[in-house]
């Protein structure tokens, strides 16, 4: 239950930043309140698997998906570079956050 709760604080993280984008271009209640609640929520689930998970492995986990999720949402949603190169890195981060899930 805990990774479960860690993914779904991933994706709110996720969600978070796009929000945080969305806030940037055009200002207005809407967004915010999105970018507030999904911050909110990331942070919320969090805190349940770290309950279970050691905090460094929860961590990692978690900044990871935000980092390469935001990078991935950039790029289908806001029009930002999809370089080949970006997107070996993006794989390489995703990738570490899958290694430290298997030596847990």
């Amino acid at each position: 239950m805990a990774w479960a709760s860690l993914l779904i604080a991933g994706l709110c993280e996720m969600l978070g930043v796009a929000a945080m984008n969305m806030v940037n271009r055009r200002r207005n209640l809407s967004s915010v309140l999105l970018m507030v609640l999904a911050f909110g929520g990331s942070f919320l689930f969090m805190s349940f698997a770290m309950r279970t998970l050691p905090m460094g492995t929860a961590y990692a986990v978690w900044t990871g998906i935000g980092a390469a999720g935001g990078a991935i949402v950039g790029m289908l949603f806001f029009g930002e570079s999809r370089d080949w190169r970006r997107i070996v890195f993006i794989t390489m981060i995703l990738g570490a956050a899958v290694g430290l899930k298997l030596v847990s």
